[in-house]
């Protein structure tokens, strides 16, 4: 089997899988799938955009990160870096880092296409090349959040890296999503799993290893993760589908999103 980006898979299965061995998966997955992904949604997302979510959310409109200009703001899993290039447009300071070196060379490649240029870097959400108290704001939109096993690790790390009064908003899969199976079409409508199975999805190739992960928590989970990291929630964001969008982006589409809620975006901050 393969998935929609022709990363090949020889078998599906929910189980335990660390921080290491979920990293490794996802840093040769996302090289692998970074041309595909990028030529399939690089113009819903553009070269210099803001996009949430695959509702389409624009933080051009929302401004859940506030007044960015003259911050230092971290992009965590970047991919294409094309949210950090927003940011920069607006008079933020944005540095993007990503697991995948073929999504950073992709970045490299916009900036050449667009001639703004972001810093970027190959990293691990889960080790920071930063020292504390780097950064007035870090955000992430379906970058590294859903594929990291140990969240609270994770926000603990971005909370070492901002400042106090800093905020980090980030976007994952509605955790509601969980329980329903990945098709955007009708047969996407039935529950077929308990929300409490809270094994994360892994893709393996032959040898039983893993080529893909990513994790499920339900809504008590985050929250608890986050005030266990010492973040303050702020809101938690839950686009609806807006009235002309008919496009479909793998499970997310215009007959589910009517119905049910396909992102959760986070708003936290760092208590001054």
């Amino acid at each position: 089997m393969s998935d929609p980006y022709g990363v090949p898979a020889s078998r599906v299965s929910q189980r335990h899988v660390g921080a290491s061995e979920s990293a490794r998966a996802n840093r040769v997955w996302w090289d692998r799938a970074a041309d595909a992904y990028q030529a399939e949604h690089g113009s819903f997302l553009r070269d210099d955009g803001f996009l949430w979510c695959p509702e389409g959310l624009d933080e051009a409109d929302v401004r859940l990160l506030g007044d960015v200009r003259g911050r230092r703001v971290l992009e965590v899993g970047c991919g294409a870096a094309q949210c950090s290039r927003w940011l920069a447009g607006q008079g933020a300071q944005a540095v993007g880092i990503d697991i995948s070196a073929a999504q950073v060379s992709w970045s490299l490649s916009l900036d050449h296409r667009t001639g703004a240029s972001v810093p970027t870097a190959v990293a691990d959400v889960g080790a920071l090349p930063f020292l504390d108290a780097s950064f007035d704001l870090a955000c992430s939109a379906f970058g590294a959040m859903p594929f990291v096993s140990d969240a609270g690790a994770v926000l603990a790390e971005v909370v070492r890296v901002l400042r106090p009064g800093g905020r980090f908003v980030w976007s994952v899969t509605h955790p509601m999503r969980w329980v329903f199976p990945d098709d955007p079409g009708p047969g996407g409508l039935t529950v077929c799993q308990s929300y409490f199975d809270r094994r994360p999805y892994v893709e393996e190739d032959e040898r039983g290893q893993a080529s893909y992960a990513e994790h499920h928590r339900t809504m008590g989970d985050w929250v608890r993760a986050i005030v266990a990291a010492g973040l303050r929630l702020d809101d938690v964001v839950e686009p609806t589908w807006p009235d002309g969008l008919e496009r479909t982006w793998g499970q997310w589409s215009p007959l589910r999103g009517r119905l049910m809620p396909g992102t959760a975006i986070f708003v936290a901050a760092v208590p001054s």
